[in-house]
C-alpha cells in the first residue's frame, strides 16, 4: 500500500475536480471583492503552467515572485509548481539592489510582478534576460500580461507527476542576521510539515483563512497557502494595511495567525478607546463580560477563529495573558524558515504562555552547547542554495542548528530565552540576553518598541520608541512612569542586566525605513548603526529615563 501523503499539487488537483464550484480565493480590488473558485482558479493555474512551458523554461528552472499578498500570488505559486518549475518567493518591499542579487543568485528566468507600491522601481532592477510577467489586476507598462498570455494559450491538463524529492521552492531569508540565503524545500519536506500540523491539530476541517502577512514568509506560505490547499479552504485577502481592520472585520476567519507587532498594537487600539481601568470593571461584571467579550471579538474580525497562532519572534506573555482575558487565546509556535516553521506550538487545552510549546509529532529537539536549541526532522532544508559550507555548519549530527538559547521544562514544554548571536557582553565581561528584557519593557502600553544595547558599555540601555498614548501624554508624568517601570523591570533582573538609561526616541521603527524586517522584528545592526554615535553622551547623563529629542 502507499502511504505516501499527496503533494500540494495532488491536493489541488483533487479539490479543484470534487468542489469546482466553491470559492477558493477572494481578493478586495479597490473595495470590490474579487472571487475565484477552485475551477476558475484552476483554469489560470493551468492555463499559466502552459505558457510558462511555452516560454522555454524547463522543469527545475527557477520563477520567481514579486508581489504583495493576492489571488494571483497563490495562482502563480501553483502554476509555478504545474509547470515543473521551482518558486521563489520574494518580499515585496525588498530593495532594488537586494532584488537584482537574489534574481541573479537563484539563477531566475521568468519573474511574476504583482501588487506592488513601485512597481516602476522593481522592473528597473530585473536583469534585461529574466522575463517579467505582471498580473490582471495590476498592469504594469512595458511587461507582458498575464490575461494576455494565457487568452491564447490551452489549458495544461491532468495531474502532473511530483517527484517529492524535488525542489518546491526557494525561500530567502529576511536578512535579520545578514545577507539573505536561499533555503531549499522539497514537496516531501512541505508534505511532512502540513501532516505533521494536521496530526497536532485534529480538529482542523475546512477553514477560513485571512493572508496579509508576507506570502514568502515561511509562517504565512506553510500556514495559510498550504493550510488552505491542503485542506480544502478558503483564503481572504487583505486590501491594504490601512484597511486592515476593515477586511479581517468582514473576513471573520476561523484561524488567524499574527506576529507580537499585531497584536500590540490591537491591545493599543482598545486601550485607546476603552483605558484599562475601565476595561477591568466591565470584565468583573459577569453578564456584561460575556457580551463584551463576543462585541469585542467580532469587532476585531476573530468571532469565529478557534485557532489564532503568534510567531516570527518572541511575545510578551503579559500580552497573551491580556488577551485571554477577552477570551481569545493565544496559541505562542515556533519554527524557522529552515525546518517549514514545524518545530513547536501550543495546542489546544495545552497552552502554557511564556512558552512556545511541545515538539510536533516526529519532531526531535534537544539542548547543545550554550543551551543552543537543536531541531531535527524531515521537515528540515535541503539546505542553502549554492552554499555547500553554510549548510553544513547549520547541521550538528543530523540537527539543524535554530541559534536560539532555550530551555525545558520537565512536560516538553519549550521556553526562547534568547537568540545566541543577539548576546552581548558589557565592559565588565558578562553576557546579556536583550530578548527577555525587551519583552520585560513592552509590558508597558507607553513602550512600542525596544531595543536592548551595550556591547562593550559599563552597562546595558535600553532604546524605546513610545506609543501614541504616550507621545499625547504630558511630559513629565511620563517620564514618572516610565521611572516606575524602569525600577520594576530592573528588580527582576540579575545586577549584571540591569537597564542603566531608559532612551525615549520619537520616530517609530518601520519595513519602510529598514530597521524592521517585512515580519517586523528589529534588526539590531541597523539600530546600532543609526544610534551608536550617542551611546556614550546618554550613558554620562544624569537622568535614567532620557528624552532624545
Amino acid at each position: 500500500m502507499n502511504n505516501t501523503p499527496p503533494s500540494i499539487i495532488d491536493c489541488f488537483c483533487l479539490f479543484e475536480q470534487t468542489q469546482a464550484d466553491q470559492l477558493f480565493l477572494s481578493e478586495p480590488v479597490n473595495g470590490v471583492y474579487q472571487n475565484f473558485t477552485w475551477k476558475s482558479a484552476g483554469d489560470e493555474v493551468r492555463k499559466m503552467a502552459a505558457a510558462i512551458q511555452a516560454m522555454g523554461l524547463q522543469k527545475g528552472d527557477k520563477v520567481a515572485i514579486l508581489s504583495k499578498n493576492c489571488a494571483y500570488w497563490i495562482m502563480a505559486d501553483l502554476a509555478i509548481m504545474m509547470a515543473g518549475c521551482v518558486s521563489v518567493p520574494l518580499y515585496p518591499n525588498i530593495s532594488a539592489a537586494t532584488l537584482q542579487e537574489i534574481l541573479i543568485h537563484s539563477d531566475s528566468k521568468l519573474v511574476f510582478i504583482g501588487k506592488l507600491d513601485q512597481p516602476e522601481q522593481a522592473q528597473a532592477a530585473v536583469p534585461a534576460h529574466i522575463a517579467q510577467v505582471c498580473f490582471p489586476f495590476y498592469p504594469i507598462k512595458n511587461c507582458l500580461n498575464w490575461a494576455d498570455l494565457t487568452s491564447k494559450q490551452t489549458r495544461l491538463e491532468g495531474k502532473p507527476e511530483v517527484d517529492l524529492q524535488s525542489l518546491v521552492c526557494i525561500i530567502y531569508t529576511s536578512g535579520t542576521t545578514g545577507q539573505p540565503k536561499g533555503v531549499m524545500h522539497t514537496y516531501y519536506s512541505m508534505n511532512f510539515a502540513v501532516a505533521a500540523f494536521l496530526k497536532a491539530n485534529p480538529t482542523i476541517q475546512k477553514e477560513i483563512f485571512f493572508s496579509y502577512l508576507p506570502l514568502c514568509h515561511v509562517a504565512e506560505k506553510m500556514l495559510v497557502e498550504c493550510g488552505a490547499i491542503f485542506t480544502g479552504s478558503c483564503m481572504y485577502f487583505v486590501e491594504s494595511m490601512d484597511r486592515f481592520s476593515k477586511n479581517l472585520s468582514d473576513t471573520q476567519p476561523t484561524m488567524f495567525l499574527a506576529v507580537p507587532r499585531i497584536w500590540e498594537k490591537m491591545r493599543d487600539e482598545i486601550l485607546k478607546k476603552m483605558p484599562q481601568k475601565k476595561l477591568n470593571r466591565i470584565l468583573s461584571i459577569p453578564i456584561v463580560s460575556s457580551l463584551f467579550k463576543k462585541a469585542i471579538k467580532k469587532k476585531l474580525g476573530l468571532s469565529r477563529a478557534h485557532f489564532v497562532f503568534t510567531g516570527a519572534s518572541p511575545i510578551n506573555p503579559a500580552i497573551l495573558e491580556w488577551f485571554s482575558k477577552l477570551g481569545i487565546t493565544i496559541m505562542e509556535a515556533y519554527g524557522m524558515t529552515e525546518n517549514l516553521a514545524l518545530s513547536h506550538a501550543n495546542r489546544k487545552n495545552a497552552t502554557i504562555f511564556g512558552s512556545v510549546g511541545t515538539p510536533y509529532p516526529e519532531v526531535s529537539v534537544k539542548l547543545g552547547e550554550a543551551n543552543e536549541i537543536l531541531v531535527k526532522s524531515p521537515a528540515s532544508m535541503l539546505g542553502y542554495y549554492k552554499e555547500p559550507g553554510i549548510t553544513a555548519d547549520s547541521f550538528l549530527d543530523g540537527y539543524l542548528r535554530t541559534g536560539d538559547e532555550g530551555a525545558i521544562d520537565e512536560n516538553g514544554f519549550l521556553r526562547i530565552t534568547g537568540r545566541i548571536k543577539d548576546q552581548f557582553k558589557t565592559s565588565k565581561g558578562k553576557y546579556i540576553s536583550p530578548a527577555p528584557i525587551e519583552s520585560e519593557l513592552l509590558v508597558s502600553p507607553l513602550i512600542d518598541q525596544a531595543c536592548v544595547v551595550g556591547s562593550g558599555m559599563p552597562h546595558a540601555m535600553a532604546l524605546c520608541i513610545l506609543s501614541e498614548a504616550a507621545m499625547a501624554s504630558d511630559k513629565a508624568e511620563l517620564v514618572n512612569q516610565l521611572h516606575l517601570h524602569l525600577a520594576e523591570v530592573n528588580a527582576t533582573l540579575d545586577h549584571h542586566e540591569k537597564i542603566n538609561k531608559l532612551v525615549l526616541l520619537f520616530e517609530e521603527w518601520t519595513v519602510d525605513n529598514g530597521i524592521l524586517t517585512p515580519t517586523l522584528k528589529i534588526k539590531r545592526k541597523m539600530v546600532e548603526d543609526l544610534y551608536q554615535a550617542h551611546y556614550t553622551s546618554w550613558m554620562n547623563a544624569t537622568e535614567a529615563v532620557l528624552l532624545s529629542a
